[in-house]
């Protein structure tokens, strides 16, 4: 151990010496098979299991974690929440050195606080493949009431790094399987067709809560606990953590109110609510009374309403829970609709926004707007508990303000140092940024020991972001004044300013502050604070060839295609982009000789906080037999059937999608067009059409069967009617 972490404040989260006690976890982490679906797939296990084995501890203990890598990929664990040395961290390439395949590394810090917290992998997305496990440190004083860990994690079959990849290409794959593309037919259903047509008008996707279809959420690893051993009467603690990639949840109890008494590790003064949201990261001990006999359920419901997990708690015939119905996604699209401008900057709307308070997305509630399925409630109603139902309208529903820490959080009587960050992102191409910079576009943000750091966050996206800052706890600033709630993790939802405040209490090192949606964070959503004068870790080599690794997640680059096989041609567009390049080439090749065939590359790159811009260079090159004379709308000489020519020229993405592009050649020709795909007619059906001044165009459909290809058909200008299947990847 190369020193000693000192807290400085946190009073509620205790004050240790070193401990006596040192306590040896051995964790072996392999590749492994899993199965939640009924098709067995790959996943990562800790010690045979998935989560990993929960880490105990008591407050004062030394911990001595032996993590043995069998996989023959490197890997890390980082300890969230936890005060510890900069090096023990476990950010590879930043804090810490990855553990390499077929070896070990030890982890030995000592334990300075109690609370609830867990750890996971910091490498690429192995986190979502099941490295994460819960871990709880003790009170020196044993509590009286029973204990129970409820790990929240969701899953897919999918590979991680297709989701990755998936996202940044602009899938509306798992909106399809959430019924959630907010289509023209259904817009026309349900009244909302001009709320469609005004959302596109303002270049806006559709609306949702979450980026990723999951299969499954569980619970420990499982689809449902129980806890039948529970007296009428009796308490019992749950320390909830949500071990999701990117799954926020929603928390409810049948038996009745919620005590949460600490979030995030620290203790807060007790609050008694109906439902709380738990999000991405974070932690809530919850106190719950069994009310009579029976077994009540403690239900998580993921915030898309796509699945659930229950928690059991009692002995006897189910109470359950009412389930959450399916949101009222082109209510929420009205709302954004308001709060966009064209431009794609927000709105105020004139409203002081901030600590959860104002819960935006509750107008696609359907319990709150009153349209509830009046079956689903009878359904349900035949096996509901007995216990008084709240009404609605007089259900407390945690935010950030109700939160009390028990002792004094206020910062010691030092200089501040403030930083205003905005949250932007571009849900189009899947670009997640701070003041519209990726982190390996932006420099550390150096600051000194012993001086107080402010934090002005500002969510000018349409994402609710779970922010964490490594190795410290902060003060989220409340109406509670020095007695505001401490936390390593803030949710800020969209449009809101939230304030938070920590002590840079450690004497070096670099420290993470991201966002924890993970794919958020490999996008490229995060800062590192950097204490000033820190020695080089010498665990991590040459301190530049380290950092150009932890930068290399957010400027990986992403494969995506679409290749048409139709009647009369192969029409198809590669694109091979990052956060702000793109390498694009489209072809047509006829399938009859008279047809011939053309070539267009472009290399471009992306402007602006929405990326509406893209100027290019490029090449084309096209072949037709027999192409007559004609002339271009500039009654310029056309050589669209025979030419071979660099191009210059910029793309820009009007309202509705519509894709305009100007460009001029080494031939001095000029050329105009406007493109829209993928406008969505229906659930599966989608058109396309295209025109430039060359009197060229393009129209077409297809009705999407699976992730990877459609049925397609389309008519060309220069190639005739075709019909067949296209692949997208």
């Amino acid at each position: 151990m190369k020193r000693l972490f000192i807290l400085l404040f946190l009073s509620s989260v205790s004050f240790v010496a070193i401990g006596q006690k040192v306590k040896r976890y051995d964790l072996h982490v392999k590749d492994t098979l899993v199965n939640y679906t009924g098709k067995t797939k790959p996943g990562i296990a800790i010690n045979g299991q998935i989560p990993a084995p929960i880490l105990e501890f008591t407050e004062g203990d030394i911990a001595e974690i032996h993590v043995h890598n069998h996989m023959h990929h490197e890997t890390s664990l980082h300890w969230h929440g936890l005060i510890l040395p900069n090096e023990m961290d476990g950010v590879p390439y930043l804090t810490t050195a990855p553990v390499k395949p077929h070896s070990e590394a030890v982890y030995r810090f000592p334990i300075v606080q109690n609370g609830t917290y867990w750890y996971h992998s910091h490498t690429m997305l192995q986190e979502q493949s099941g490295m994460y496990g819960a871990f709880i440190i003790h009170k020196k004083e044993p509590s009286r009431v029973r204990e129970k860990v409820v790990l929240l994690s969701d899953w897919s079959d999918e590979n991680p790094h297709q989701i990755e990849r998936s996202l940044h290409q602009a899938t509306d794959w798992y909106a399809i399987k959430k019924n959630a593309t907010q289509n023209y037919f259904q817009a026309i259903k349900e009244g909302h067709f001009s709320t469609k047509l005004e959302n596109e008008w303002k270049r806006m996707m559709a609306m949702d809560v979450s980026d990723v279809y999951y299969e499954k959420f569980l619970v420990n690893g499982n689809l449902s606990e129980s806890v039948s051993d529970l007296k009428p009467g009796e308490e019992i603690r749950l320390r909830v953590i949500n071990g999701s990639a990117s799954t926020y949840f929603w928390l409810q109890f049948s038996g009745g109110k919620m005590k949460v008494v600490a979030s995030d590790g620290a203790d807060v003064v007790p609050v008694a609510v109906d439902r709380l949201i738990v999000g991405v990261s974070e932690s809530y001990d919850i106190i719950v009374t069994i009310p009579e006999k029976g077994s009540y359920e403690f239900s998580a419901t993921s915030e898309d309403r796509t699945g659930s997990v229950s928690l059991w708690l009692g002995e006897g015939s189910q109470k359950a829970m009412k389930p959450m119905e399916r949101l009222k996604y082109f209510e929420g699209m009205k709302m954004m609709n308001e709060m966009m401008t064209v431009s794609g900057k927000m709105n105020d709307m004139g409203m002081n926004m901030s600590l959860q308070q104002m819960d935006m997305n509750a107008v696609m509630y359907p319990e709150i707007t009153g349209s509830y399925s009046e079956e689903k409630n009878k359904k349900v109603e035949e096996n509901h508990h007995n216990h008084a139902e709240t009404p609605e309208e007089d259900k407390v529903t945690l935010n950030y303000n109700m939160l009390q820490s028990v002792s004094k959080s206020k910062l010691p009587d030092v200089p501040f140092r403030e930083f205003t960050f905005e949250l932007t992102g571009n849900m189009n191409r899947y670009v997640w940024t701070m003041d519209n910079k990726t982190i390996s576009e932006t420099d550390k943000i150096l600051i000194k020991k012993g001086e107080n750091v402010r934090i002005i966050l500002k969510n000018n996206s349409m994402m609710r972001h779970p922010m964490h800052l490594h190795g410290h706890f902060f003060r989220i600033v409340n109406e509670h004044g020095d007695y505001s709630p401490l936390k390593n993790v803030m949710d800020i939802m969209p449009m809101e300013t939230n304030v938070i405040e920590f002590h840079a209490s450690e004497n070096y090192g670099d420290w993470y502050f991201h966002c924890h949606i993970l794919y958020h964070m490999m996008s490229g959503m995060g800062k590192i604070f950097s204490y000033e004068n820190s020695p080089v870790n010498p665990e991590l080599g040459d301190p530049k060839k380290a950092l150009r690794k932890v930068y290399a997640d957010d400027r990986r680059f992403y494969l995506g295609a679409e290749i048409g096989l139709e009647s009369n041609s192969s029409d198809g567009e590669i694109r091979y982009s990052n956060t702000r390049w793109m390498l694009q080439t489209e072809w047509h090749v006829g399938f009859k000789k008279e047809y011939g065939y053309e070539n267009e590359l472009r290399f471009g790159r992306l402007l602006g906080k929405n990326q509406f811009w893209m100027p290019y260079v490029g090449w084309d090159f096209r072949y037709r037999p027999g192409g007559g004379h004609e002339t271009n709308l500039f009654n310029q000489a056309s050589t669209k059937d025979q030419r071979s020519v660099f191009s210059m020229g910029v793309q820009y993405t009007m309202p509705w999608f519509i894709v305009a592009d100007a460009r001029i050649d080494s031939d001095a020709k000029i050329r105009f067009g406007f493109s829209r795909d993928d406008i969505p007619v229906t659930e599966r059906l989608r058109l396309r059409g295209m025109w430039n001044t060359d009197k060229e165009w393009t129209v077409g459909a297809k009705y999407i069967m699976t992730k990877y290809w459609s049925l397609s058909t389309h008519y060309d200008s220069d190639m005739n009617w075709g019909a067949g299947i296209t692949f997208q990847y």
